[in-house]
């Protein structure tokens, strides 16, 4: 076996850690609130969540076709295994700090970041590596993609609809059941939370499985861009992508939906803590305005390729909810600590994954 076969496996090893990793790290994205609430036990919410990240992982392809298409730009820098390699780590190792740490920070941010700053540390830092924005047709009509249009701006959007419409629905509930006896509220929404948890669930592997079957599609054209697959056993031709705009092949869905879901059944008990005990105190009603929130939010801006954080899409959606209930029952120092969390996702991890490629290349 070749040592180019070799260094392939081993990414695909790392970015497949990476997706076990956004599974138990975004667990709580998916089943916080409906543990909180104690509708569900934290096991029987886990089984439900890693079910539905599985259905959710094997529906559509457009953020992943953002991901391995429409952040680095493959005309000005060749992307190697090596690049890949080094972008991952630097997801990985974010994901990990901020998990010991029970802060909800976003895989997606993490492994956006991770790419940006291998492509700049591969590129000798040119930033025209980066795709920032640029038209592209598709079915006779002009989209728009790239960092600016793809990332950055649901990454601002994102959060703020999830506070509004969240702030929104519960106050539409409020106006709904306000002469229900709380203990009919109780009862109804305790059931309806088991379908929007499952909803969460679905729109988590959605968003985030998409993500990871991107980077494994980014790695296997450049292998084969770079003839390191020419000589493979014939068993092995299914590795080979020629053409990147390709369809994704059903193994890389069916594997990255299995990971993750093992991933998300391994649970990540911190940031659970965080958000389904620490920032808000919700009942049954909370929860399913938060998490029918976030789920649409997740299936809306999936649909169009954007690769947009499901922490903060579900975390906004908690504060927006909590906020209606009383605007003093959220925790706005913990939020101050997440925020500031997310700020520094995508910059930190740039930079962890500029300084490990200098570092590989330096010794290799």
């Amino acid at each position: 076996m070749s040592t180019a076969l070799i260094l392939l496996f081993v990414v695909l090893l790392v970015v497949l850690a990476f997706e076990y990793i956004n599974g138990f790290h975004d667990t709580a994205n998916a089943i916080a609130t409906v543990v909180s609430t104690k509708v569900l036990t934290p096991r029987q919410a886990l089984v439900l969540a890693a079910g539905m990240n599985l259905i959710g992982a094997l529906t559509g392809q457009a953020v992943a076709k953002t991901i391995h298409s429409g952040i680095i730009d493959d005309k000005v820098i060749a992307v190697t295994t090596l690049t890949i390699f080094c972008a991952m780590l630097g997801g990985i190792i974010w994901n990990l700090v901020t998990w010991w740490f029970g802060m909800p920070s976003s895989s997606s941010h993490a492994l956006i970041g991770g790419l940006i700053g291998s492509a700049l540390a591969s590129s000798g830092g040119n930033w025209s590596a980066l795709i920032w924005s640029r038209a592209k047709e598709k079915d006779g009509h002009i989209v728009m993609e790239g960092i600016y249009h793809k990332v950055v701006i649901p990454m601002i959007s994102s959060p703020l609809l999830g506070i509004l419409i969240g702030f929104l629905s519960m106050g539409i509930l409020f106006a709904l059941i306000r002469n229900w006896r709380p203990y009919w509220i109780n009862q109804i929404f305790s059931k309806l939370q088991i379908f929007s948890a499952a909803y969460m669930g679905f729109g988590h592997g959605l968003a985030d499985a998409q993500k990871t079957m991107g980077v494994i599609m980014l790695t296997l054209f450049a292998s084969t861009s770079a003839g390191e697959l020419d000589d493979i056993p014939s068993w092995l031709h299914f590795l080979r992508v020629p053409d990147k705009s390709a369809d994704i092949p059903l193994w890389i869905i069916l594997t990255c939906a299995l990971v993750m879901a093992a991933g998300t059944y391994a649970g990540g008990w911190k940031i659970i803590k965080t958000l389904g005990h620490k920032m808000v105190r919700m009942k049954p009603v909370h929860g399913f305005a938060a998490e029918t929130t976030a789920a649409t939010i997740l299936a809306a801006t999936s649909h169009f390729g954007m690769p947009v954080s499901t922490t903060h899409v579900i975390t906004t959606s908690i504060m927006g909810v909590g906020a209606a209930k009383r605007f003093n029952s959220v925790k706005w120092s913990l939020v101050e600590r997440i925020i500031w969390a997310w700020v520094l996702t995508i910059p930190i991890t740039a930079s962890l994954s500029y300084a490990i490629y200098k570092t590989v290349a330096f010794f290799k």
